[in-house]
């Protein structure tokens, strides 16, 4: 299992992850700093803990409005650019069908 040394608002974290996962690990931590960040612009230096507990609530709250997102469109009917796509894919597909048959009885 590689052992992965990630460094979260100046912190040396190592942590083991899967084979092939590395990156993606690393590319976690760096979203995780970058909200910590943000934290400490808007509310200024606080404890190590705290900081990583709201970058946490916020990663968090993103991920249960993404969800929320992706429900609600998964139970809406198609938008309607897709309603008239369909539509004209509909009319193409008939026409070919015309051609098609005109060309075999000539």
């Amino acid at each position: 299992m590689p052992q992965v040394t990630l460094r979260i608002n100046g912190y040396a974290y190592t942590v083991g992850c899967k084979d092939g996962e590395e990156q993606h690990l690393a590319a976690m931590a760096a979203e995780l700093d970058q909200r910590i960040d943000s934290v400490k612009l808007n509310a200024g230096q606080s404890g190590e803990a705290r900081m990583l507990v709201m970058a946490g609530l916020l990663m968090a709250d993103e991920v249960f409005e993404l969800r929320q997102r992706l429900a609600a469109a998964q139970t809406q009917p198609p938008a309607e650019g897709h309603a008239k796509l369909g539509r004209r894919l509909n009319r193409v597909a008939k026409r070919a069908e015309e051609i098609a048959a005109g060309l075999e009885h000539p």
